[in-house]
């Protein structure tokens, strides 16, 4: 049993939880708003809720996998590397797998219905959303990796209701009220982000699967190495472009007697190093067909985020 219970862990990705810090990412750019040494309790109630809300979805995309490895398992065997996910190698059954993603669902989407209702209409829809992916979006050529953009912008959308919710206090605290103004611009770079991570993938996975492309993701037959070295350039360059308007745009100060300023184009060249470092691994090092892995086991580039984020949330605390 204890076994069967590790192998259904594993057939829920905990590496991939990486892609749920999303959600935390709209609280580090807020934190010049909701950062007050004086109000702890008020501080306390916001962190809480962002945690909650990315441990919701890391067990709605756990959920979301088993599903898939579900679908796909007979796929799954056809490939050299996923033949071994426990699923597909007989090591978890069907009956066990389903029970636990419809578990995992109920408790990722009752949890964050506790926060706040616009917040549960998210989580939902991102099940939703991946639920289609699974059946047919994966199968419709661009169609395929925009849906998993839009995974990623639910995320971060996720993110911004629940430290923006009104309708949850912890251990009998009020509820933090905060005007969040969360720029329209950090969901564009989610957006164009995650695009191109996912076209970054299918272009791993194309090269790599070699003739048995089609056995192992009927997609690929779609796609071409020049198609993908086109979408790539373009979306690359379209994600640093909107970067650097949204760090011109973000308002990082709130009082009207004190005017906004750019300083937040100081973490630009962190998202620059960001981009060249994963073309630069996708062509010279073959990696980019598991995002996860790339980023947990890339050193300069797990290094790179997190001086991204330190700087960006300096940034605002200096100026709030």
């Amino acid at each position: 049993m204890i076994s069967t219970i590790q192998n259904l862990i594993l057939s829920c990705r905990p590496k991939q939880s990486v892609k749920n810090g999303l959600v935390l990412v709209p609280l580090f750019f807020t934190v010049n708003i909701w950062w007050d040494g004086d109000q702890l309790d008020q501080m306390l109630i916001i962190v809480s809720k962002a945690i909650i809300t990315f441990l919701s979805f890391s067990a709605l995309s756990g959920a979301v996998y088993l599903f898939n490895d579900l679908r796909d398992v007979e796929q799954d065997r056809a490939h050299p590397v996923k033949r071994n996910r426990p699923i597909a190698a007989g090591l978890v059954s069907p009956r066990f797998a389903w029970t636990a993603a419809t578990l995992l669902t109920a408790a990722g989407l009752g949890a964050v219905a506790i926060i706040n209702i616009p917040l549960l209409a998210v989580s939902a829809g991102y099940v939703v959303l991946n639920i289609a992916y699974t059946i047919v979006l994966k199968h419709q050529v661009i169609l395929d990796v925009m849906a998993i953009a839009a995974g990623f912008v639910l995320r971060a959308v996720a993110g911004t209701l629940a430290i923006n919710g009104t309708e949850f206090g912890l251990a009998g605290l009020e509820p933090a009220r905060l005007p969040l103004n969360i720029s329209p611009w950090l969901y564009v770079v989610t957006a164009l982000g995650a695009l191109f991570i996912a076209l970054v993938k299918r272009r791993s996975e194309l090269t790599g699967a070699g003739e048995g492309a089609e056995s192992q993701r009927s997609i690929l037959r779609e796609y071409s190495e020049a198609l993908l070295d086109q979408l790539i350039v373009i979306v690359a360059a379209a994600t640093l472009m909107s970067y650097t308007l949204y760090t011109f745009s973000s308002g990082i100060t709130e009082s009207s007697n004190v005017p906004e300023n750019n300083t937040m184009m100081l973490t630009i060249p962190f998202v620059a190093y960001g981009l060249f470092r994963y073309l630069y691994l996708m062509h010279v090092k073959g990696r980019g067909e598991a995002p996860e892995e790339t980023l947990l086991a890339d050193r300069p580039l797990r290094l790179n985020i997190i001086l991204w984020l330190g700087t960006g949330a300096l940034v605002l605390v200096l100026n709030s």
